[in-house]
C-alpha cells in the first residue's frame, strides 16, 4: 500500500520513515491535544509523515484495578478532535469484534494488539472496515508467522496491512528485538518498529509493567539502520504519572532531539 492512501498524512514524498506517536491511552482531551500539538510541530519541521496514536481503551491489563479508559465514545471523540484540530490521521487499537466498526468511524488506522493478532475474527473485522490494519507481532510469534496475519487481511478484501514488531519474549520479564525479523516481515507488508513497547519488562510481581526508557534511542537507531518503514513511539509530558505504560514511555521533551538524530541517520542510509 502507499502512504498516500491515508487521509491527511503529510510529507509522504520526504523519503523519511513514518511515525506513529502519542500517549499510551487517551486520559483526557487536554492531554491529548497538548501532546499532539508538540509532535505535529516537530514532525512538520522534520518532514516526517505523522499519525497520532492513542488507545481509546486498554483491555490487556495486568490487574483488574489497572486504568482501562475514560469511556469508549468519549475517547474516540477526542481522537477525532485531534485529527480535526491538527489535520493529522489517527490510530487506535481494538480488542473486540464490535470495536472495529465503532473505532473506524473515528480513526484512520486500526491496530490489532500483539496478544490478539492470532484472533482471526478480530483481524477480519478490522480488515472489513477498509481501514489500514496495523498488526502488532505477537511477543510469542516468529517474524515468518506474521505472513499469515497479513494474508487474513488480504483475504478479507483489504490490501492495507502493516506489521509492527514490539519485541519478543526473552524469559519471563524481558523483551528483545531481533533485527533479523525486519527484512523478513518487510517481504509481507510495510514494517514498523515499536520502540517503547520493545523495552517493556512485563509480568512484574507487582502487576505493573516495568521498562527501560534509557534504551529508546539505541533501539530506534538500530531500527532506522535496518530499514524499518516506520517507528512507533509512545510519549507523554509526565510519564511518571501516566495512567498506562509510564515505565517505558519517552518524555515528550526528549522527542525532538531523538527524531533529529533519527532523520540524520535515515538520510545517511538513503544515500548508501
Amino acid at each position: 500500500m502507499n502512504l498516500q492512501d491515508i487521509p491527511k498524512l503529510k510529507h509522504t514524498q520526504s523519503n523519511n520513515f513514518f511515525l506513529l506517536c502519542g500517549p499510551c491511552a487517551i486520559e483526557g482531551e487536554e492531554m491529548a491535544l497538548r501532546i499532539a500539538e508538540k509532535v505535529v510541530n516537530i514532525t512538520n519541521k522534520l518532514e516526517i509523515p505523522y499519525i497520532f496514536k492513542g488507545s481509546f481503551k486498554k483491555a490487556n491489563r495486568s490487574r483488574v484495578d489497572s486504568f482501562t479508559g475514560i469511556g469508549d465514545e468519549k475517547a474516540l471523540k477526542i481522537l477525532k478532535k485531534v485529527s480535526e484540530t491538527f489535520d493529522v490521521p489517527t490510530v487506535t487499537d481494538i480488542h473486540e469484534i464490535s470495536d472495529a466498526a465503532l473505532a473506524a468511524q473515528y480513526v484512520d488506522v486500526l491496530q490489532i494488539p500483539a496478544f490478539l493478532v492470532r484472533q482471526t475474527d478480530l483481524v477480519v473485522a478490522a480488515a472489513e472496515t477498509g481501514k489500514v490494519v496495523n498488526l502488532k507481532k505477537g511477543q510469542f510469534m516468529s517474524p515468518e508467522a506474521m505472513k499469515h496475519a497479513v494474508q487474513k487481511v488480504k483475504d478479507s478484501g483489504n490490501n492495507k496491512a502493516w506489521i509492527t514488531d514490539r519485541g519478543t519474549m526473552f524469559g519471563y520479564q524481558d523483551m528483545i528485538v531481533d533485527f533479523r525479523g525486519i527484512p523478513t516481515m518487510r517481504q509481507y507488508a510495510p514494517t514498523i518498529l515499536d520502540v517503547t513497547h520493545s523495552l517493556q519488562q512485563p509480568n512484574q510481581s507487582t502487576g505493573v509493567t516495568g521498562g527501560r526508557p534509557n534504551m529508546i534511542e539505541t533501539i530506534a537507531r538500530a531500527g532506522i539502520v535496518n530499514n524499518v518503514d516506520g517507528l512507533f513511539i509512545e510519549t507523554h509530558f509526565d510519564p511518571a504519572n501516566a495512567k498506562s505504560d509510564g515505565a517505558n514511555m519517552l518524555h515528550l521533551d526528549n522527542l525532538e532531539k531523538l527524531l533529529i538524530n533519527l532523520v540524520a541517520i535515515r538520510k545517511t542510509i538513503n544515500a548508501l
